[in-house]
Parts: C-alpha cells; structure tokens; sequence
C-alpha cells in the first residue's frame, strides 16, 4: 500500500503550505482520494443526445468512455480493454452500435458488455464473457450535467451537490426558451498545479488586474457592468467544496429585471431577434446571451462560470488541462447562438483577451511557490467579515476568499478520510 504523506500540516484555515502545488506525492495522494472517491463531471446531456452516441474523456487520470446505450441509459466504463489493456475506442465523439479492440478484435456494447471474441474456441470454454464488461463507474446526473465516480459507497449525487443545485438551475436558464446545449470547445495545458486553476474560479480579486486589456477592449456600459469590486456582489460557500461567486446580482435570475433596458452591445441581435419573436421574448433571449451573474465552482473539476464551462484534468502534479465549453440554447436562434460563440471567443477563445491572461498568472503561481520555504499562501482575504448566513452557509464580500477557503475545507476531508475512519 502507497505510503502517502501527512497533509494536516500543510494546511490551516488561512493558509496553505506552497507545497501542494509542488509535492508529487500529495499528488498521487489527491488521485487516489480525491478523483476516485469524489463525483467527477464527466459530459452534459447534449453531447450524448441520442442512443449509439459517445464521447472520450477522463476520470481523473483514467480514460473513460461515456455512451448512451439503446434504451437510453447513459453508461461511463474505462476505455480498456478487458484482454490486453488497449484502449478500444480513440474517436472524441461519435455514434456507434459498439466499442471494437482494434489489436484482437474483443467486441463491446454501448453498455460495456463483452459482445463478441474472435476465434473463442481457443479459449478451450475458460472464458465466461458475460465476467468480462467493460468496468463500469457509477454515473448519476443532475439538470443536464452527468458526474461519474468509481466509488460504489460515495453519497448520492443529489446529497453531494446539495446547496449548489439551485445555482446549477439558475445557471441553466441561459437556454431561455430551449434546453442548453453545448457548441464546442477550447482545451489548453498550463504548466501548474490543478488546484490553482481550482481558486481562480473563485476570485474575483484579480479581475480588474489581470483582465485590465479586456475591460479596454469592451464599451463603457460592459466595463461598468464588470467593474464589480466594491458592489453588491459576494461569495458564498455550498458544502462539499463547492461555492458560487455572484459578481451582478442583477443577473443572477436571467428570468427576472426582464424590463431592463437592453445593453448597448445587443442592440442590433434584438432588432433581428424581433423579426421572428415577441418583445418580451426578445428580452429574454438577450439576457440569456449575456450569460449569468456568477461563477458556480463544483468541487473537484467543474465550473459554471458566467456563460460556459471550465473543466479541469490534473495531467501531473505541474500541468494541468483546460477546457473551455461554449454553451448555447438548443433549438434557439441562430443569431443569439451565434452571439453567446463571438463573446466566448472574446474573453475565452484562443485569441480571446482572457484565458491568456490568466494562464500567465497561473504559470507564474505555480513558479513562485518554488521559491523559499515555509512561506504560507494566503487564504484569508475577507475571513474577518465572513458571516453565517440562516442555512449556515459562510459568506463574504465578492473579492473575499470564502470559496478558496470552502475549496481546501473539503480537500483536506477528501484527503484524510481514510484516516479519519480508523
């Protein structure tokens, strides 16, 4: 049994030893405890719409197939084969009737069981294929979003999400009329640690710093829109390590303020939109592709963030994989799906003023930890104004770092659980 190192020490209500950025064997430690034993999200319900439909991903550092079988049932099993170990599917997506090992031709189903095997009379009637499926996760979903874990005893994942749930519906309003979908994606590596990508989700701190060449690039009436610090704005801790940033109260509920004057900027989409729609369907169309007022982060690699998902893989215990998934309305018009995919790339493209941006802040995170020894990294931005609210949750203003804090709460359960049940 791996002999993992003691992490109490390396992490205190305020602050964080620099070493969880650099340690490999916390790394190994949180692969183990964290992304075997937690609710990973794995797809959205778009992107395997209809049966024979399937997308390749990761759990953690498992790669896994998620499909949807011919009843309708959606299945995450390890893209391994059972006879020698080789992946049996390398598509990103597609649809099929089956999984295929390409080196000896071991058939699988949309469910993972073991279909077919050439030549099975070699086996001399030693091999029971109905003991050889595809191993199976267990998979649950919630508004759209499908999590899988390979822990068999982890609580629902209706308990797990909990108090997030709600923010999770809030969030699924950018569909306005129609389901959302999701429209493609932009996936990078940066060469740092998971868990920084983990806090920036929540850190509003840093937006008008970093983010200064986006906020010149937009009008007078976006820049003062994102000109949250100071406002009205706060994060709030949701149990489990989840946490949601709210930084415009004003378009938390996309289905409320529909009086609103329309922003500057979509002017000219609802002068088109209102061709073919209502007045008040227009508006909220608009707010819709304005996207929502807050960051929602789901512990341990998802973020609802404002208008898309962030989703994030640990590639080793100093890079980390990024993707970036536009969201869109399924059903919904054109010119507003067409809009929502133009503000992406704006601040998330590629080519975009923000993903950049903050991937430089990341790398260099993950450089100055090197740097000296037993110099904390500090959590404790606004923990002396955090305030309970009736349901117990712990809040503060929106550049406080309650959701940093919530975050490593649950790391630190997830990393000592097994002692913690002796």
């Amino acid at each position: 049994m791996t002999a993992f190192p003691d992490v109490k020490s390396l992490l205190e209500a305020d602050r964080a030893d620099g070493s969880i950025y650099s340690n490999p064997d916390v790394y190994e430690m949180e692969m183990d405890r964290i992304f075997t034993h937690n609710w990973i999200w794995v797809a959205h319900r778009s992107d395997i719409p209809e049966s024979g439909d399937f997308i390749t991903t990761f759990v953690g550092s498992h790669p896994v197939i998620v499909s949807r079988d011919r009843k309708g049932q959606v299945h995450v099993m390890l893209n391994r084969c059972r006879h020698r170990a080789a992946t049996v599917c390398e598509q990103r997506h597609g649809k099929t009737a089956s999984f295929v090992c390409p080196y000896h031709g071991w058939a699988y189903g949309l469910d993972g069981a073991l279909r077919g095997v050439p030549h099975q009379d070699g086996y001399t009637g030693q091999l029971d294929k109905a003991k050889l499926p595809l191993v199976s996760l267990r998979v649950e979903e919630y508004n759209g979003l499908i999590f899988a874990t390979f822990d068999k005893d982890i609580m629902s994942l209706d308990a797990w999400l909990g108090k997030a749930k709600p923010w999770i519906d809030l969030f699924m309003k950018q569909g306005a009329y129609w389901p959302v979908k999701t429209m493609g994606e932009h996936k990078f590596t940066f060469p740092g640690n998971w868990k920084i990508q983990l806090e920036n989700t929540t850190d509003a701190y840093h937006f008008p710093i970093v983010h200064k060449s986006f906020l010149d690039s937009v009008d007078k009436e976006t820049e003062d829109t994102l000109t949250f610090l100071g406002g009205e704005g706060y994060v709030e801790d949701l149990g489990h390590g989840h946490s949601v940033m709210v930084m415009i109260p004003d378009l938390v509920d996309l289905d409320e303020n529909l009086e609103a004057p329309i922003p500057q900027r979509f002017e000219e989409l609802a002068e088109e939109l209102g061709k073919d729609h209502s007045p008040e369907e227009v508006r909220k169309i608009i707010r819709a592709v304005g996207g929502s007022g807050f960051n929602l982060n789901l512990f341990p690699n998802l973020a609802c963030s404002m208008a898309f998902f962030r989703v994030l893989r640990p590639l080793s215990v100093s890079e980390t994989e990024i993707r970036h998934i536009a969201i869109g309305m399924d059903g919904g018009p054109e010119a507003a799906n067409q809009a929502r995919l133009r503000l992406h790339e704006h601040f998330q493209g590629p080519m975009g003023f923000g993903t950049p941006d903050d991937a430089e802040a990341w790398d260099r995170v993950q450089r100055g930890s090197l740097a000296g020894r037993d110099i904390p990294v500090l959590l404790n931005r606004g923990i002396g104004h955090e305030a309970e609210r009736e349901n117990g949750n712990l809040y503060s203003d929106v550049s406080a770092e309650t959701g940093m804090r919530a975050a490593y709460r649950q790391w630190l359960v997830a990393m000592t659980a097994e002692e913690n049940a002796e």
